[in-house]
């Protein structure tokens, strides 16, 4: 009776020698190896004709299994995950009867799947991930560091007590209708303090956090204040911090949280935890097919017949220079530039659940698309955070690193941390359905509906999909001011489009909020900020008059102010070549005729 079960493997197949290659490092010590050329003389029981059809497990009391069987009994003899699959061998007779025939259907093909194992797979043994965690969580705490620092220098002017929407009014308004609720409804650590310093604090401490991932000390803590901290200026943050790239941050922050190592500096790389790389793929995966999803479903008929482009370039937010190049175009390009899209957004999310080659090649497209978009717009950290999701489909293979050491070699996470990662996978993967649900029109009630709207205060498992419906017109917002009524001049912003000769600006990763959202106030979005943006600027409230270009009144308080609107679009090549235009803008009226700080409100 053997001491280790032991799988028995045709020697002389090659196939069975590289896929034996890829069991040994799965398994570890837990199960022994022998070809039946060596081993059949032990056990007579067996024909030698059956060896060489199928592989063969013996367990240590003796009994013998082969086929599908003996794969998934050699796997559940090295524990962990990998018992899920003989478990459900054993009690789900479909997927064990599939198995078995799957099996068969590849044992009789050998020589095709070998060169398929090859070309999709490459090297026969896996390759470890410490290095793609480390590069992972880097680029996610580079992400949390721009995030912060561009808050940071905002934070005041939003949400401070002298801001926009105060975080203090939000928290004492919830304080008074929500009770005791509040505190699940609005998850922040703002509820111990809302003051300026204390907003700025949590900014500042977010950044200091992000430095453990970047740098691997303390990675797992890290991970998790750098999400909380970042939760708790989103819980009260508003209009101005509810965009998608915020949430994106938030869910992949948290999967970080299992992904990352929490001892205090690992050496030798601690094996990150597969499960936690592969939700970072499926969030990569929601995020992209999501993003084809609404488009396609929208009803847009641009988006239907390719066209959606010729007008993006100049309607979006905050476009780049270019942008402006982009709309110059012919129509066939940009439909190519349309259909490319399309073909990268509903194609290469699954080529991520695939094997390792065409996993890398769809990481590739998306990212390719992403720095695309971040040449010809300015969305914050969004595209470098999908950049760094994009590494999730990766091994240190594809980073030239040591690969002397096989994986199975480090230590693997504690039970207590594969049984937290497993609750977490499923309680992601419920919500998500839901939330991928509705992206597809459907609607899910029942047991996930209820536990989606139970964690939607985490703002951390979402839904995706920008530009549903594309905007064919351009209204651009101007705030104007005055002293006497009579003489109005416009308060430029920093960055959206204002003065018709100032170049569309390169600002990402800085994400400027405020910019942003009058981009939103133009489309009709409700504001509730928007008058109050008026009243800080005739209050002379530092921190909001800090959001903005210099004060046209040359320093002096505004005692008007009112907000025009304006029909904007690129200028011509023509007009950009006789007096260096960008934009050209007709004035279409006001959205706020003039108030003063005593006007009845």
């Amino acid at each position: 009776m053997a001491e280790r079960p032991l799988l028995i493997f045709d020697g002389d197949c090659g196939f069975c020698r590289l896929w034996i290659e890829r069991w040994r490092a799965a398994t570890g010590g837990a199960v022994d190896y022998e070809p039946y050329q060596s081993a059949a003389a032990r056990f007579p029981q067996v024909p030698p004709a059956a060896f060489a059809e199928a592989v063969h497990f013996v367990a240590p009391d003796g009994r013998v299994r082969r086929g599908a069987d003996a794969v998934f009994a050699a796997l559940a003899a090295a524990g962990g995950p990998n018992r899920v699959w003989a478990e459900l061998y054993e009690r789900a007779p479909l997927f064990g009867r599939a198995s078995e025939r799957a099996y068969a259907f590849v044992a009789a093909r050998r020589p095709l799947f070998s060169q398929l194992t090859r070309l999709l797979w490459g090297s026969p043994l896996p390759a470890p991930v410490d290095g793609t965690r480390r590069a992972l969580l880097a680029g996610l705490g580079l992400c949390y560091l721009l995030a912060f620092a561009s808050l940071g220098v905002q934070v005041r002017g939003l949400i401070g007590v002298d801001g926009l929407l105060p975080a203090a009014d939000l928290l004492r308004a919830a304080r008074t209708q929500l009770g005791a609720l509040r505190f699940w409804v609005l998850p922040t650590l703002a509820w111990l303090n809302a003051s300026d310093a204390a907003l700025v604090g949590l900014c500042a401490a977010g950044a200091a956090a992000s430095l453990g991932l970047i740098f691997d000390v303390w990675a797992g803590p890290s991970a998790l204040a750098c999400w909380a901290l970042y939760l708790s200026l989103c819980a009260v943050g508003s209009d101005f911090m509810s965009f998608q790239w915020d949430a994106l941050l938030l869910e992949a922050g948290l999967i970080a949280v299992f992904l990352a190592p929490w001892s205090p500096r690992p050496r030798g790389g601690a094996r990150a935890a597969r499960g936690a790389l592969l939700l970072m793929r499926l969030l990569l995966f929601k995020l992209m097919l999501g993003s084809a999803l609404v488009k396609w479903n929208s009803g847009d008929a641009t988006w239907r017949d390719l066209t959606a482009l010729t007008s993006h370039w100049w309607t979006q937010p905050l476009p780049t220079p270019a942008a402006w190049y982009a709309a110059r175009l012919p129509l066939f390009a940009q439909k190519a530039a349309c259909a490319g899209m399309f073909a990268v957004e509903f194609a290469a999310p699954w080529l991520l659940l695939l094997p390792r080659r065409p996993r890398a090649l769809g990481a590739a497209l998306i990212a390719a698309l992403m720095v695309l978009i971040a040449a010809t717009g300015n969305y914050g950290f969004f595209n470098l955070l999908t950049l760094v999701l994009c590494l999730a489909a990766l091994d240190d293979g594809f980073f030239s690193l040591d690969r002397r050491v096989p994986s199975a070699a480090a230590p693997p996470p504690s039970r207590r941390r594969r049984l937290a990662l497993t609750a977490f996978a499923a309680l992601w993967c419920s919500v998500s359905a839901v939330e991928f649900a509705g992206v597809c029109g459907l609607d899910v009630r029942g047991a996930a509906g209820a536990l989606a709207a139970v964690v939607e205060p985490l703002r951390s498992i979402n839904s995706y999909g920008l530009f549903a419906v594309m905007t064919k017109t351009r209204d651009e917002l101007s705030v104007e001011v005055s002293v006497d009524g009579n003489d109005w001049r416009e308060w430029p912003f920093k960055w959206k489009p204002g003065d018709p000769r100032r170049a569309p600006p390169v600002v990402a990763p800085y994400m400027p909020r405020l910019d942003w959202q009058m981009w939103f106030a133009a489309l009709g979005a409700p504001s509730p900020w928007l008058d109050g943006l008026l009243t800080r600027l005739m209050e002379g409230s530092p921190a909001v008059e800090g959001l903005l270009g210099p004060n046209p009144l040359g320093g002096a308080r505004p005692v008007y102010a009112r907000v025009a609107v304006w029909r904007t679009r690129f200028a011509t090549a023509e007009q950009r070549r006789a007096d260096g235009s960008w934009w050209t803008r007709r004035r279409a009226g006001l959205l706020i005729p003039a108030v003063s700080l005593s006007t009845p409100r």
